[in-house]
């Protein structure tokens, strides 16, 4: 099964410009669902989770620039305006009713891609946990800690690094080699080490984890959730 990148919402009045969108994000990887109009747009996105809308600001009926005032508090998804060329005046309101960036038509649909890759990464770097509390156990990545039980232990940039990819991963088992590939380490057993060491930090009982566990034959993986 193909994995996309994103789950995109293309919406725009004109056939022509919503297929060649559609076209060209789906070859860079993009799931793409098109809509005609805002009014098509808001009933799409009340039954599917968007990662990113490419949003015409020109349209019969509801304007873009309507559609994203009314919806862009309720949804949270990031928006690209695409605007005439000479509508300055209307790509400011469109960012300050919500929008996320704006693109003037006609563009290059290489450009479009380089500003949804941006958007999506500040996206993702703001929703990544640093912080989490469970049970009788914190881990803080900023500071480099995990207090277990009022007990402070100290992690390495190595832990953190190992840490941080399943904390926001919870449930998910990461084998040795894809541990081995986020810290830069070939040999099983020195992940095996420090996983072992990681669980002296977190488990009240280390030699029968709760939390870290070992999946035999797949890895390891993070039970916080």
């Amino acid at each position: 099964m193909n994995k996309f990148d994103a789950h995109i919402l293309v919406v725009d009045d004109d056939d022509g410009i919503r297929e060649l969108v559609k076209e060209y994000l789906s070859e860079n990887n993009f799931l793409i669902t098109t809509a005609n109009s805002a009014e098509d747009a808001k009933e799409k996105i009340s039954i599917i989770k968007f990662d990113l809308i490419v949003l015409d600001i020109m349209m019969p009926g509801k304007s873009g620039l309507e559609f994203t005032s009314e919806n862009k508090n309720n949804i949270n998804t990031p928006i690209i305006l695409l605007t005439a060329k000479g509508e300055s005046s209307e790509r400011v309101k469109g960012l300050e009713v919500g929008a996320d960036d704006y693109l003037p038509k006609p563009f290059e649909p290489k450009e479009l891609v380089l500003r949804i890759k941006n958007i999506l990464n500040k996206t993702k770097s703001k929703n990544i946990k640093r912080i989490i509390q469970f049970d009788n156990v914190k881990i803080d990545l900023n500071k480099l800690l995990i207090i277990q039980n009022k007990k402070e232990f100290k992690i390495n940039r190595t832990e953190k690094t190992i840490l941080e990819k399943m904390i926001n991963a919870p449930g998910q088992t990461f084998s040795r080699e894809s541990i081995g590939k986020i810290i830069d380490i070939e040999k099983e057993r020195s992940i095996d080490v420090i996983i072992t060491r990681l669980r002296k930090k977190i488990e009240i009982n280390p030699k029968n984890p709760k939390y870290l566990q070992t999946i035999r034959g797949s890895g390891y993986v993070l039970w916080i959730e």
